[in-house]
């Protein structure tokens, strides 16, 4: 077979698949709109949800959800999930510590995620008892079917704090990949860790 023709074949068939990429990125991803999860997800990135993974909600996992009585798809993180207890606490110092108590019981851990230290500028407390934010922190139980969200730049992010607790049944599915920008495409990153939380529990 004569090389140029098979050279010519493959670049075609390269062509060709990267088309079909750019369509099922542009049709099947969602588009990212505002500010709230950046520095993980800008304005303008396609996110692609991983199949069969709608209903569920697992710790720290980005997903696309449905707020209690909005039709608006958000992209929030996971935090709390049922049975956790949460909170926010503001001081002057650090305006925003996310405490969290897995399953109710043992020791309060601090939620700790650079981009969170990085941009939160604002003071405010959590949770009045929906999850939406109070006048003074408190540990709050996540109840039954319903999960703690968060943007990964709460200064700008209306997550549970405005909407109160998420409900798991309203998840459309967990962020698997950033499917564009070509160049930042991956793992959707920036996962939070726990730390051990030496002050007073609110």
């Amino acid at each position: 077979m004569n090389p140029r023709r098979v050279a010519g074949a493959v670049l075609g068939a390269g062509v060709l698949l990267s088309l079909v990429a750019g369509v099922a990125v542009t049709a099947l991803g969602v588009r990212v709109d505002g500010t709230s999860m950046a520095p993980t997800l800008h304005q303008g990135d396609r996110i692609l949800v991983a199949p069969g993974s709608a209903g569920e909600a697992r710790r720290f996992d980005v997903v696309l959800l449905r707020a209690t009585g909005r039709d608006a798809l958000l992209v929030k993180r996971v935090i709390g999930l049922p049975g956790d207890r949460v909170a926010v606490v503001s001081t002057p110092e650090e305006p925003f510590q996310v405490l969290l108590q897995e399953g109710g019981r043992g020791p309060v851990y601090r939620v700790v995620a650079p981009q969170w230290t990085a941009q939160a500028r604002r003071t405010g407390a959590c949770c009045a008892p929906d999850g939406t934010r109070s006048a003074r922190p408190g540990m709050r139980t996540v109840p039954e079917g319903a999960f703690f969200y968060l943007g990964d730049n709460p200064d700008l992010s209306d997550d549970s704090r405005t909407y109160g607790w998420g409900d798991i049944g309203r998840v459309e599915g967990r962020v698997g990949l950033r499917a564009f920008p070509v160049t930042s495409a991956g793992d959707i990153g920036n996962r939070p860790v726990l730390e051990a939380y030496p002050g007073p529990g609110p």
